[in-house]
């Protein structure tokens, strides 16, 4: 059977996408989007991906949220702390998971970001 091999890309509605794709590129690294074909797109790590569809009363989403990001961070801890002097306010789950340690956070049109480091 033929597969996919990844996630091209991830889009969905802005107010302000300009704006937006710059507040993730200063604080998150994820470039904004090429100008022309000439440019590089952000170029993501190798890694596990879940692609999960959710109920729509599940609890990990916060009331109307259609859309919840999923980030790889290779140090939950220094990721957290820059967000944090970057006046961005980031919950980290105290629990520490057997598949590793996640946050939370909203972008600046209230999207659901959740950050991931990997566990042992």
């Amino acid at each position: 059977m033929e597969k996919v091999t990844g996630i091209g890309g991830l889009f969905f509605k802005a107010e302000n996408p300009a704006e937006l794709s710059r507040w993730y590129q200063d604080n998150l690294g994820v470039f904004m989007p090429p100008a022309s074909y000439d440019q590089e797109p952000w170029r993501q790590e190798a890694g596990p991906t879940i692609f999960a569809p959710m109920s729509s009363g599940s609890s990990h989403f916060k009331v109307g949220a259609q859309l919840s990001v999923n980030f790889r961070v290779a140090d939950l801890d220094r990721m957290c702390t820059q967000l944090t002097d970057a006046g961005i306010s980031v919950t980290v789950d105290p629990e520490v998971y057997p598949n590793g340690r996640f946050a939370s956070l909203e972008d600046p049109e209230g999207n659901q970001i959740q950050l991931w480091e990997s566990g042992p």
